[in-house]
């Protein structure tokens, strides 16, 4: 009762007009004549969230891993604790419960370290992803009559924009909630940085992906069943991941390109490993490696395109205005007439936008190598009161603040 609760919840204020308003189009196409009325209400705040965080709470309490919690405070807190309220991580009861009981005092050093936190995540969202935003948001809100070039650049610059939008929400609300004492499960680990399309959703939007896993794909067999049925599980779970996203035809096409991807890497696995031997790439780590983060980039980028886009039209558009990319440069280099770099703002739009991607891989690399936390920490108190100015500044003077909304608030 819990969970149709819960997904009664959602299907009426997030899915109903989608159902409806296709219902509306089949009776059009085929001369009906009826026509069902849409519901014009709200969106609930974090509504995609909160359910599935209450969802958690019964499934694990009916498995036995959760004792039931009695005191409707400490559960309605559980289900609304307002840091991760409105765009995750979503959070299981072992993790959070426990933390609402446990008496909480002022550490200097779990104070600093959620502010710093707060404060990356803003230069996230405010310096990087609304820079981006400003070139992005144009192309794919009107993308016709523009380049395979233009478009290309506003696909990837949103794959950095989305994640930096997101995973900056996630840092602002770990570190607001550390700041109290409590603790959230991490929700990013550099996805862009991964060899394969398994290994990115290993690393993006870590609480939605593993809910999807334990309670979803496992529970209807996982990998424990027939070959074909373990594609069905996959195809399924990633098709109603993207349709969690967004009552949308875009959101589905996403959901179900990424599980397309996850077979297609399954099925051609051997025949790819057996190229990549006999091609020598394999003994060279680091050429094996970079072709595999690009290609899983370029995918994922791909990916995105449908989920940034208005409308499946317009998405398609795109995809193939930059599949005439290589033509796009081919006519350049004939002609000699570099008239398709004429883009509006390309030294005060699209260079800044590149400068902030490098120095935020560069950062990822940094502290995936050298600890760099770890090291700044041991640095001399006047270097880090430096540097926290210098984020300040940076933040201030370089943040775009032009309300630009959180992508993720309308889910």
């Amino acid at each position: 009762m819990s969970i149709v609760a819960n997904v009664g919840v959602l299907a009426i204020f997030k899915y109903y007009n989608f159902f409806i308003d296709n219902l509306n189009e089949l009776f059009f196409i085929f001369k009906s004549g009826a026509h069902l009325p849409l519901l014009n209400i709200l969106l609930p705040i974090g509504l995609s969230f909160h359910t599935f965080q209450a969802m958690s709470y019964t499934i694990e309490v009916y498995r036995g891993n959760q004792k039931a919690e009695r005191h409707l405070g400490i559960y309605a807190l559980y289900v609304m604790f307002y840091p991760q309220l409105v765009a995750g991580p979503i959070e299981r009861p072992q993790n959070l419960l426990y933390q609402f009981r446990t008496h909480h005092t002022f550490d200097y050093d779990r104070v600093v370290s959620g502010l710093k936190l707060m404060m990356w995540g803003m230069l996230k969202k405010v310096v990087i992803a609304d820079r981006l935003a400003l070139f992005s948001n144009p192309y794919f809100d009107h993308p016709r009559g523009n380049s395979g070039v233009a478009l290309g650049l506003a696909a990837l610059f949103f794959s950095f924009q989305i994640y930096c939008d997101f995973s900056g929400y996630s840092d602002i609300a770990i570190g607001a909630a550390r700041v109290m004492g409590f603790k959230l499960m991490t929700n990013f680990n550099s996805p862009y940085h991964s060899r394969s399309i398994s290994e990115f959703w290993k690393r993006w939007h870590i609480s939605l992906s593993t809910w999807f896993k334990d309670y979803l794909y496992i529970s209807m067999g996982g990998n424990r069943v027939s070959v074909p049925r373990m594609y069905f599980n996959l195809f399924f779970v990633f098709l109603v991941s993207g349709f969690w996203h967004g009552a949308n035809w875009t959101f589905i096409i996403w959901g179900a390109l990424h599980g397309f991807y996850l077979i297609f890497a399954l099925v051609t696995r051997k025949m790819r490993d057996s190229f990549i031997t006999s091609a020598g790439i394999k003994k060279i780590h680091w050429l094996n490696n970079g072709i595999n983060v690009i290609t899983t980039f370029v995918l994922v980028a791909l990916a995105w395109v449908f989920f940034r886009a208005q409308n499946v039209s317009d998405a398609f558009y795109i995809i193939r205005k930059i599949m005439t990319i290589p033509l796009e440069i081919k006519r350049v280099v004939v002609s000699h007439k570099v008239n398709f770099l004429h883009l509006p703002g390309i030294v005060n739009v699209i260079l800044p936008c590149f400068l902030v991607i490098i120095l935020l891989e560069l950062a990822h690399v940094l502290e995936a190598r050298y600890k760099l936390t770890l090291a700044f920490l041991k640095q001399p108190l006047a270097i880090r009161w430096l540097t926290y100015y210098l984020y300040v500044f940076v933040i201030v003077y370089f943040g775009v603040f032009e309300k630009i909304k959180f992508i993720y608030f309308q889910f």
